[in-house]
């Protein structure tokens, strides 16, 4: 491997915009709310949108959901619908009254005020990978079990990098601390490294109410000043086919209560927990959205809610799941359109199901972030990281999928399609003529610095000079990279009374027992 100069510029918090590598200094694109400004593609007409609605409306009155969290079972009950055992069946005047009430946009405001997101409307934001229990990096060289040091790592990266906007759960399960206390020393971890708008699991009360009670401590509020508006927010997943389970729906009702961010994700795989069926799959993961997105707005109206999708098909031969395939790409805008038919912000993923960060990774992670471009969706879950259907967490891939996420980003800028006299350049055209270039005229000397994207992983040498330079492949590259923003990271601000007083509610919550580790 080629070797890499080190650095000693700041690598996170207010400044560390730049990379040196090699002696040479490669900035990232700033910090910025991607606004998508092309048309979603939409895949369906308007009988077919009418259609999977109906196929959702036709689910939750005739089929139901059941709700295996009793004090939900009781507010749908004290609502109208009707009950029998476990199984709830809801009518459709009264779930579109409910969703109605959701709003279309929400802000969250993280401890830093300069990395406040809005999501909804025409903004794409993209999260960190979420949830694996494993790690891969190149130093290793093989699967292991991730750590504290693993997850710190992953946050770090989270936060040096601007095109990163919100921090999702875990970026690797920590398993060497105990479950009962693990959300306690990694939301401590996420809220010192990080300054990024935080996630909670929704995995018991315990877990949810330290959560809320961590991210108020750190970002200095009030109980009222941090039940006002959204300041972190949850994501559940339904366990289908066709079941709210009671942890998730525990954590739901609480942050739907105190009007924080609520994000609900049915993960349906066609041919096994959905319909083999496209269409089929998608009106059973919306019905399964609806359902929730109901509760919360039932126990408080205007609350912040968005509709996810995770639906894609599995491998017929193996049921193993597959990921960024043309059938999840077309699943995922059919699902941008019912959104908007329903008036709520969106959430996609950018996933794969390679098992290292390899040409297969990067076909299907691609796949899967231009299919959140193109249906609308307006945050991207597991948008850098993630490898083996969410199994393993890479710090290599996460630097190759940064690169992917800053070119859309720049894809996303109005300034490229603009079309005045300056970018005509009829003027530059005439003095060129028909002989000569343009490299030297002063039309291209004005602009040429910001006119192109300048990727920092790409290598763009002709092979005889990337083979003198190492013959270094992409994945090591990003491990360099990887090795010198965690060598060079410092953490983000923090007034010291806060860090205190944040680190004093671990150890009493600890000290306490932290959270039971069954439900």
């Amino acid at each position: 491997m080629a070797e890499v100069a080190t650095r000693r510029r700041r690598g996170g918090g207010r400044a560390g915009n730049a990379l040196r590598r090699g002696g040479e200094v490669i900035d990232q694109m700033p910090w910025r709310l991607p606004i998508n400004i092309d048309r979603p593609t939409e895949p369906l007409n308007e009988e077919g949108v009418a259609a999977i609605h109906e196929g959702a409306m036709r689910i939750l009155e005739e089929i139901g959901i059941e709700i295996l969290n009793p004090e939900a079972l009781e507010i749908f009950r004290e609502a109208g619908c009707s009950i029998d055992g476990e199984l709830v069946r809801m009518g459709r005047d009264f779930v579109m009254e409910m969703v109605g009430k959701a709003p279309s946009e929400f802000t969250i405001t993280p401890r830093n005020r300069d990395h406040k997101i809005t999501i909804g409307g025409k903004h794409i934001l993209f999260g960190n990978v979420s949830s694996p229990p494993n790690y891969w990096d190149m130093e290793i060289g093989r699967k292991v079990p991730g750590n504290r040091e693993m997850c710190a790592n992953l946050l770090k990266l989270t936060q040096y990098f601007n095109c990163i906007h919100f921090a999702g759960g875990y970026p690797v399960e920590p398993v060497d601390i105990h479950a009962s206390v693990r959300h306690l020393d990694v939301v401590y971890d996420k809220l010192t490294l990080t300054d990024k708008t935080m996630h909670a699991y929704s995995l018991g009360k315990e877990r949810v109410e330290d959560v809320m009670e961590m991210v108020r401590i750190a970002a200095g509020l009030s109980h009222e000043d941090f039940d006002a508006s959204p300041r972190m927010y949850t994501n559940i997943n339904s366990t289908s086919p066709l079941k709210h389970d009671y942890p998730m729906l525990d954590g739901w009702m609480r942050l739907a209560r105190r009007g924080q961010g609520l994000v609900v994700t049915p993960f349906t795989l066609a041919g096994a927990m959905a319909p083999v069926t496209m269409a089929g799959a998608v009106a059973q993961s919306i019905a399964e959205g609806l359902c929730a997105i109901a509760l919360a707005q039932y126990i408080n109206p205007g609350c912040p809610c968005a509709i996810g999708t995770f639906t894609s098909n599995v491998d017929m031969k193996s049921g193993a799941p597959a990921f960024g395939t043309p059938e999840y790409m077309r699943s995922t805008q059919m699902t941008g359109q019912l959104a908007r038919y329903y008036g709520l912000p969106m959430r996609s993923s950018g996933v794969c199901a390679a098992n290292v960060p390899d040409g297969q990774a990067m076909w299907e992670t691609s796949n899967s972030l231009w299919a959140a471009v193109q249906s609308g969706t307006n945050m991207v879950y597991h948008a850098a990281g993630w490898l083996e259907g969410g199994l393993i967490a890479s710090p290599e891939k996460f630097i190759m999928d940064c690169e992917i996420l800053q070119q859309i980003q720049r894809y996303m800028e109005p300034a490229i399609t603009a079309t005045g006299p300056d970018e005509i350049a009829l003027d530059a055209i005439r003095e060129v003529g028909n002989q000569g270039h343009f490299f030297g005229i002063q039309h291209t000397q004005d602009r040429y610095t910001t006119a192109f994207y300048q990727p920092y992983l790409s290598d763009w040498k002709n092979y005889e000079a990337w083979e003198a330079a190492g013959a270094v492949w992409t994945p090591e590259r990003a491990h360099h990279i990887f090795k010198e923003i965690i060598g060079g990271f410092e953490p983000p601000p923090m007034d010291e009374g806060i860090r205190e007083e944040l680190a004093a509610f671990v150890e009493r919550r600890k000290r306490e027992g932290g959270a039971p580790t069954d439900f």
